[in-house]
């Protein structure tokens, strides 16, 4: 039976054909909804090639990335540290039929936005479209900025079909010109979020290549603790343990969080731990020294998944204080959320961008106004203080998580986009097989 499950999956494979993934960085531990993805159709048996436009600044890695066996091509990122390497990679591309009108398409697209970042997509879209594995027929990107604008530039080229996934910060701060050019060349597209979704139908000729495909989690690598604790900040040697993780950037709102947590009544006794690397985060340690805040905050950094879920483990409660940035940057629907509800935490977070597809305030978790540090204090006081509340959020969140948001479905739906077809492989089973 064995053999004949894996006859069928090797022509189910040959049947897809062979996909370039092309990624900004890889591997990257702030983009595990990407490298979940990737190992998602691995075992759905997609053969493909990872195609990165930078090498890895992590110095650790998680388990996911361990688990995928793909080879990983690595473009130059700067063009001038490779110049024998674009040279070639120019003068083969300039020979392919696509060239002429990716080098049309370059061109306007340049003289619309005359940044160095634009040559910089064009000259590793040479050397992607002269140098790709010839069993690759369609080429994929994650996110709908540069690494669709390489994608597409180097698919051309070539003549073969490309699609994207967009997710977030792609979204919101590529131009509309762009992102309606972009949709009309691709094969299709997927994106993580209903708002992004609407957003991106909109801009297409054809709506209908637009599709909502929530990234879901696998519920088997978050498993919540057996006890919660009922700490409620009278004890000063039992404080209430507040956890966020993500990357100190402007987006994630962490001035907001450090402003609330400043508001919080004195007699309250609590501690926060910030998991997550980020330009700001020495801005931020700065700030917490001058609120008087910092001897109750652990500044973690950026660490592998074991330790996030060792963090998410020992908490009482997770606070996301997402925002709208000042150049239209902001989160899509944080991974990091439905992870601290898969792991039973109650959570507290902002009503932007598709936030509100995951929670219902009062329902499953706490919303508040993004950028209001003193209505996040009220939700944060509220549950400090009251632990039957943070469980009753905590178990309606990982119930909504398990039962709305799982990663089998979307996967399936993306791998028959490639061409696969067929029931998960962790699919029999599961409670939720049917």
């Amino acid at each position: 039976m064995t053999g004949t499950a894996d006859r069928a999956a090797a022509e189910r494979r040959k049947a897809a054909g062979k996909v370039g993934i092309v990624v900004k960085g890889y591997p990257r531990l702030s983009e595990t909804f990407i490298a979940q993805e990737i190992l998602g159709l691995q075992q759905r048996g997609l053969d493909f090639r990872i195609i990165s436009l930078r090498r890895p600044t992590d110095t650790a890695t998680h388990p996911v990335h361990d688990a995928i066996t793909a080879p990983v091509d690595y473009l130059p990122e700067y063009l001038h540290e490779d110049t024998g390497r674009v040279w070639r990679g120019w003068r083969t591309a300039r020979r392919l039929s696509g060239y002429g009108r990716a080098l049309r398409i370059w061109l306007r697209d340049l003289l619309r936005d005359p940044t160095p970042n634009r040559g910089r997509r064009f000259g590793q879209a040479c050397v992607l479209a002269a140098e790709l594995d010839p069993a690759i027929t369609h080429l994929y990107a994650h996110f709908l900025h540069t690494p669709a604008s390489v994608a597409r530039y180097a698919a051309i080229m070539r003549g073969i079909p490309w699609s994207v996934s967009a997710h977030a910060k792609d979204i919101w701060t590529t131009p509309d010109w762009e992102k309606r050019e972009k949709l009309a060349d691709a094969l299709w597209a997927v994106t993580c979020t209903r708002i992004g979704a609407d957003h991106l139908a909109g801009l297409a000729a054809d709506p209908d290549r637009v599709s909502l495909l929530y990234h879901g989690l696998d519920a088997s690598g978050f498993p919540p603790p057996a006890h919660r604790s009922k700490r409620d900040g009278r004890d000063p040697h039992a404080p209430v343990t507040i956890v966020s993780v993500g990357r100190a950037v402007q987006k994630k709102g962490y001035d907001d969080v450090l402003g609330a947590l400043r508001a919080l009544p004195a007699e309250l006794n609590w501690r926060f731990v910030h998991v997550g690397g980020g330009a700001l985060a020495t801005r931020l340690k700065q700030a917490a020294d001058i609120m008087g805040l910092s001897e109750r905050i652990e500044w973690r950094g950026a660490q592998p998944r074991a330790a996030v879920i060792d963090a998410l483990a020992e908490a009482d409660l997770f606070v996301l204080a997402s925002k709208i940035a000042p150049d239209g940057d902001r989160d899509g629907l944080p991974n990091v959320l439905m992870e601290a509800q898969l792991m039973t935490l109650p959570v507290v977070a902002t009503s932007v961008s598709a936030i509100p597809e995951l929670i219902d305030n009062g329902v499953n978790g706490r919303l508040v106004r993004p950028g209001d540090s003193i209505a996040l204090a009220a939700a944060l006081e509220e549950l400090i203080r009251d632990p039957a509340v943070r469980l009753r959020l905590a178990a309606a969140g990982r119930a909504r998580v398990l039962g709305e948001f799982s990663a089998d479905a979307g996967l399936d739906r993306l791998a028959a986009k490639f061409g696969l077809c067929g029931i998960s492989p962790r699919a029999e089973g599961r409670p939720d097989a049917a």
